[in-house]
């Protein structure tokens, strides 16, 4: 490597007063001190990234800034890091020494500088003022540039650490989960930003879009009910009788029924009225005649199965768990196929002459399942279902001060609420009046699904300890499961849409699609987890929000009171006659039961939005940059594209509508 002096030529040495090399070198063999020999190397390669073990350890420091290259902030000595790098990449500092160096050259060489001393001295003065006045233009732009760097760093804390006290939302966590790509960093943070984004668009009162209200899938509109259609002979239940005890609410409960009526059809078997389990979360003691009305159940059936109201004396009398006729859901699994009462119901039910279903809820297959079995579970929730009178009576209440008392009937009116449908045209005679539409929107925002969910969602160690208290009691399989097995994070769960939307979300999605602010919106599963002040987002942005308890007297609702699922029975009738229907959980099975009525019935004119909750999730992402114009246009964009008709996967908990 050659000596730092080689990596001077003669201009060099005649820039600081020497006439060449030879000149400054003749008295004495020295060098330049090996301190100054970085700066001169530096120096003499003005862009290029230093190698120096200062320079290394700066870049493989935790807190240096990965913007900045390692000459920018470090100094020449620690003890001068003020005077450090310059943004030109070489370093003030030791310019300075070097020159002092020169400005100042030891005593053997005076003889050999008297012959220049006049020009010099000149040319010193000269040089001195030049560098004093690049040293402050270096020092400026340094602490110029630093400050800013500061403030783009305290900006980006700043940022972080608003970002990290955030809402998650509710999730089911069914079937499989990616993890989270490197570097993709789910929803934190509140909404307090696009709900103030959201409050000014809604205030200009744009026009909303043309199709807001109407079904985005133009191919329903060519669907018919196909449903109470036969074509087979009836089955006499030769071989023994079935009795089923449903679990879950009013939903759940529903779907057990047909799935009931499937299965006695399936083993040729007589049917008894399903019985209703008691539920500690629901806490309803009602059973199948409370709800639904028993005798138009038996007889529309009866062309496909035979249905009793009990069973026989001489089966009640037995001791049914003693002869091994119990079946409990822990012994059948979820979505069974045929094939699986054939092998395993058939033979008890022959030998004992009856079985009982215990727990039957999501017990039998979708898929693969013969057409006309499908054909008859559809025909048991569409037709065979029908609400008692009484309840049927408040749906038609409800829907009328929905609708501002304009003696509208609307095309599902007469499925839901029967006979009373006719009470809505009590005021037809004032024509001058529209028909006022409304949303109605389904936030399932329970404790029993935020505890399922194993979601957070801003309440920190309080309530972690509180719904891992209420899962204990609930959901003892989950409590065990998230003891034992290494679970997927809040964050990741909710990164892949695997959570339904929380009340903020559901809020911004609906302004987003551009329902103005004068909107009716009915909203059903008020009973929110966190009280009503969850609902706060949305009663702020659409004043015209309510719910039956809004709707409906004390007097009026008093007869469901301690009732959940007839409750539930009219949230059911005010979602489904809706103008629009909006969901925030595709998996929730009032929604998905509302839907399929509302296309099985409503000739494609009724719209349901269905969120594509993954490609929100990533859109909430960005909620602390992202500018609203395009916030509408990526929600609208993940809205349309969701598909409306696809493969209905295994182990879903609701029922879906068939292909018709």
């Amino acid at each position: 490597m050659p000596s730092s002096t080689d990596l001077f030529t003669d201009s060099h040495y005649k820039r600081y007063g020497f006439h060449s090399k030879t000149d400054y070198d003749d008295d004495s063999p020295r060098t330049v001190p090996n301190r100054c020999e970085p700066i001169i190397a530096r120096s003499s390669s003005f862009h290029s990234p230093s190698t120096s073990p200062t320079s290394r350890s700066h870049q493989s420091s935790p807190t240096h800034s990965p913007r900045l290259g390692p000459s920018r902030l470090s100094s020449f000595h620690r003890s001068h890091s003020s005077l450090s790098s310059s943004p030109f990449g070489w370093n003030a500092w030791g310019f300075l020494r070097n020159w002092k160096l020169q400005l100042n050259p030891p005593q053997q060489h005076k003889g050999k500088l008297k012959a220049g001393k006049s020009w010099y001295r000149t040319k010193r003065v000269k040089g001195l003022l030049l560098l004093l006045g690049l040293l402050g233009s270096f020092f400026l732009v340094n602490w110029i540039m630093l400050t800013r760097l500061q403030d783009e760093a305290a900006h980006s804390i700043t940022e972080s650490s608003r970002n990290s006290s955030a809402d998650s939302v509710p999730v089911s966590v069914q079937g499989k989960w990616k993890k989270t790509r490197k570097g993709k960093k789910p929803q934190k943070g509140n909404f307090e930003r696009l709900l103030a984004l959201a409050a000014h668009a809604l205030a200009e009162n744009k026009r909303e879009p043309k199709d807001l209200w109407q079904e985005p899938f133009a191919p329903a509109s060519a669907w018919r009910p196909c449903a109470d259609q036969r074509n087979w002979e009836p089955s006499e239940g030769n071989n023994g009788y079935i009795l089923v005890t449903a679990n879950g609410g009013i939903n759940q409960q529903r779907v057990a029924v047909c799935n009931a009526v499937v299965v006695a059809r399936l083993l040729n078997s007589t049917l008894a009225v399903p019985k209703f389990m008691f539920s500690s979360v629901w806490r309803d003691v009602s059973q199948f005649s409370d709800i639904y009305q028993e005798e138009h159940f038996i007889q529309y059936l009866t062309p496909d199965i035979r249905i009793v109201k009990e069973l026989p004396k001489e089966l009640q009398s037995l001791d049914l768990e003693a002869i091994g006729s119990v079946v409990s859901d822990v012994d059948m699994g979820k979505e069974a196929k045929p094939s699986f009462y054939l092998k395993n119901i058939l033979p008890i039910l022959l030998k004992n002459q009856v079985v009982h279903l215990v727990g039957f809820g999501n017990r039998l297959a979708f898929d693969p399942i013969p057409f006309e079995m499908q054909r008859l579970r559809c025909r048991c929730n569409f037709h065979a279902l029908r609400f008692v009178p009484r309840i049927q009576e408040t749906g038609a209440l409800l829907l009328k001060r929905l609708r501002q008392h304009t003696g509208h009937i609307g095309l599902l009116d007469s499925y839901l609420i029967g006979p009373f449908a006719e009470s809505l045209l009590e005021e037809r005679g004032n024509h001058s009046k529209k028909a006022s539409k409304y949303l109605s929107l389904h936030l399932r925002f329970e404790i029993d699904m935020v505890a399922h969910s194993l979601c957070e969602f801003g309440g920190g160690e309080a309530e972690r300890k509180e719904l891992a208290a209420y899962r204990e009691i609930h959901f003892p399989a989950l409590a065990h499961l998230v003891k034992t097995t290494k679970l997927p994070t809040p964050s990741e769960l909710r990164s892949e849409g695997l959570c339904p939307l929380a009340p903020e979300e559901a809020v911004l999605m609906l302004a987003a699609l551009g329902f103005n602010r004068k909107t009716h919106i009915f909203v059903a599963g008020s009973n929110l987890y966190g009280g009503q002040s969850r609902l706060t987002a949305l009663t702020s942005l659409y004043p015209n929000l309510v719910t039956k308890e809004n709707l409906l007297s004390s007097s009026e609702l008093e007869p469901f009171a301690n009732y959940s699922s007839q409750l539930a029975a009219l949230d059911f009738i005010g979602c489904t006659a809706a103008d629009a229907f909006a969901m925030t959980d595709s998996g929730s099975q009032l929604s998905s039961l509302v839907s399929g009525y509302r296309i099985y019935y409503g000739g494609g004119k009724m719209p349901t939005i269905r969120p594509n909750k993954r490609r929100l999730a990533s859109i909430f992402t960005k909620n602390s940059t992202i500018e609203w114009r395009v916030f509408e246009q990526r929600v609208r964009k993940a809205v349309r594209q969701t598909k409306h008709v696809q493969t209905r996967p295994k182990g879903k908990k609701y029922l879906q509508v068939p292909s018709l």
